[in-house]
């Protein structure tokens, strides 16, 4: 079970339980068997680990807390919080710099698109073989439970390298702040910012030119997974409200193992309740301000929230995994859009015997594989 294996990672102090949250968004760097799928799963066949390769890195060495700084929160082996307001992370900031992959022939770069605040973007061309033809554009929102994570880690890089191979998309992945430092909303404003960058090349006069060459705006989709795909969903939500300041419209949303939360109970919560009580906690710390777990942010179907039929694209594909904790919470979302009168086309897509963003743990294992097609045929469609 997560809690146990959490429990003889670190000291065991009461302030830890704030921050175990963390590790279902990060366990996935290195702990396999938090996610492991079900012995019947494809996965655990003889034929899927044969032919997958797990991306994890090794366990992260961690060094003691700091003599002189009061340790007010404390989740190992992932982050430190002091009261000076110091953040330690151990992992999922890693840098790995942007290139042109030999086995794929994915080419990426990075870009600044607001240098006061840190906001930016790595961008992954596929093999061009015809530059006449433009291709589908999607705006991606990494997740980590907003405080975790980086468009430029390894992890990603080596996942979108195989992805826009398969795809045939430009991905833009954003670079957000992230959390404590930068509670909620910060994260949502980045995210806003770099989708207007993107948008600011749909008449061809931006300033990256594999955007401008390239991107066929009449394809333009948002995407994440986890708290990605929490961003993702507000993006599509704003621009139906407020317009995003040219005549260009979002295609689709691919929402991947959405981090949605509520104090209504849903079945995959009994997965792991420790789990899912946790992911409560962890909003509570990226977003201090926050009403609780049925704060708009978190939960968009609580009365007072945006209505969803206000959603501003034509297609949304939803994907879920069948031992994510967060399952039924994807699953809500797909029959409260489909109820709500938006009269776009929904697809669920659920991936059976696997668990919270397990397409990163194993990104060549069969059911990933079957994932990404998946989205893939939605982004060519």
């Amino acid at each position: 079970m997560p809690q146990s294996l959490l429990l003889h990672l670190g000291r065991l102090r009461p302030r830890l339980v704030v921050l175990l949250p963390l590790l279902l968004f990060v366990l996935w760097f290195w702990a396999a068997s938090l996610f492991s799928p079900s012995p019947s799963s494809p996965m655990a066949s003889s034929d899927s680990n044969s032919n997958s390769t797990s991306s994890i890195p090794p366990l992260p060495v961690i060094p003691p807390p700091k003599v002189d700084e009061e340790l007010v929160y404390e989740s190992l082996p992932c982050i430190r919080i002091y009261k000076s307001g110091l953040v330690e992370r151990y992992f999922g900031s890693e840098f790995t710099p942007a290139s042109t992959d030999p086995a794929t022939g994915v080419t990426s770069k990075d870009v600044v698109i607001d240098p006061r605040i840190g906001v930016g973007a790595r961008l992954y061309l596929p093999k061009i073989t015809d530059p006449s033809k433009k291709i589908p554009i999607l705006v991606y929102y990494h997740g980590g439970g907003f405080c975790l994570g980086s468009a430029y880690n390894p992890t990603f890089h080596n996942y979108f390298n195989g992805f826009v191979a398969l795809s045939n998309v430009l991905v833009v992945s954003v670079e957000y702040r992230l959390a404590p430092e930068h509670p909620v909303p910060a994260q949502y404003e980045d995210s806003w910012l770099a989708l207007d960058w993107v948008v600011s090349h749909a008449d061809g006069a931006g300033q990256e030119p594999w955007i401008s060459k390239h991107a066929d705006f009449d394809r333009l989709y948002l995407g994440g997974e986890s708290a990605g795909a929490n961003i993702a969903h507000h993006m599509a939500m704003k621009v139906g409200s407020s317009g995003i300041g040219k005549p260009v419209k979002i295609n689709g949303l691919a929402l991947i193992h959405p981090y949605f939360l509520g104090s209504n109970k849903v079945e995959s919560d009994s997965i792991d309740p420790a789990a899912s009580e946790s992911l409560a906690s962890l909003w509570k710390v990226v977003s201090p301000d926050t009403t609780g777990i049925d704060d708009p942010w978190i939960n968009p179907f609580v009365a007072g929230a945006p209505k969803l039929d206000a959603l501003a694209c034509d297609r949304v594909l939803v994907c879920v995994a069948g031992k994510d904790t967060l399952r039924d919470r994807g699953k809500l979302y797909y029959n409260k859009l489909k109820e709500s009168g938006w009269s776009g086309e929904l697809v669920l897509n659920e991936a059976p015997g696997v668990g919270h963003t397990f397409h990163l743990l194993f990104p060549t294992s069969d059911v990933a594989v079957a994932q990404d097609r998946a989205i893939s045929a939605f982004l060519n469609h």
